[in-house]
Parts: C-alpha cells; structure tokens; sequence
C-alpha cells in the first residue's frame, strides 16, 4: 500500500522528487504520513479536499481487499 500511495502521490505533484511515504505500523491498522513540496500541497489537497478525500477512499478501499485499516496523514 506503501507504493500505491507514492505513485498516486508522484502522478499529481510537479516536484516528484520531494515526495515521501512513512507507513506506520499499528496492531490492524496502517498511519501512512505524506510529505511533498510545499509549492505543491495544494494539488495533493485539492479544491475543498476533494483530491485528499478522494486519496483516502482509494487507500481505504485498497486496505480492506487486505483486511485491514489504513490512515492518510498529509504533512506540510
């Protein structure tokens, strides 16, 4: 799920570079934390957080197929 989440990541932002993923393991559960340029939060984030909702259902959904939770937190 790691790598889902970067390559969502790297396709909206300009700077692919600066992107980075820490997954954080708990009991059933996953804290995945992004962190991309500053000039470049906008377009993970979207207009309304429509972008960032719409990148937690693909993570959700993709984590229950797996049985398990996962947990999106955008870092700025």
């Amino acid at each position: 799920m790691r790598d889902l989440v970067l390559w969502l990541a790297r396709e909206l932002v300009d700077r692919k570079d600066a992107v980075t993923v820490e997954a954080i393991e708990r009991d059933r559960s996953t804290v995945f934390e992004l962190t991309v340029a500053p000039d470049d939060l906008g377009r993970v984030i979207g207009r309304g957080g429509r972008t960032a909702k719409a990148f937690r259902t693909v993570l959700d959904v993709a984590a229950r197929r797996e049985g398990r939770r996962a947990v999106l937190d955008i870092l700025d």
